[in-house]
C-alpha cells in the first residue's frame, strides 16, 4: 500500500509540474528558467516512480526530460 501511496505522489505531482513547465514555456512571457526548474523537478519525481515500479523505458524518457532541462537551464541562464 505505501508502494502505491508513493507512486500515486510522484504522479501526480510530476504530471502537475510538466504541465506548468509547458504553460510557461508556451506562454513566452520570461518564465524559461522558472519553467526549466520545473521540468527537471518533474523529471525527478518521474524518475523516482519509475525505479519504484520498475518501468525501465520510462525511466530512460526522463533521462532525456532532465538532459533537456539541464540544456534549457544553461542556455536560459
Amino acid at each position: 500500500m505505501h508502494k502505491q501511496k508513493l507512486i500515486t505522489i510522484f504522479e501526480v505531482s510530476g504530471s502537475v509540474l510538466a504541465m506548468v513547465y509547458a504553460m510557461l514555456i508556451a506562454s513566452n512571457t520570461g518564465n524559461e528558467l522558472l519553467g526549466f526548474s520545473l521540468l527537471l523537478l518533474s523529471a525527478a519525481l518521474f524518475t523516482a516512480w519509475a525505479v519504484i515500479d520498475q518501468r525501465w523505458a520510462f525511466l530512460s524518457l526522463q533521462m532525456f526530460y532532465a538532459a533537456s532541462a539541464i540544456i534549457g537551464l544553461i542556455r536560459w541562464s
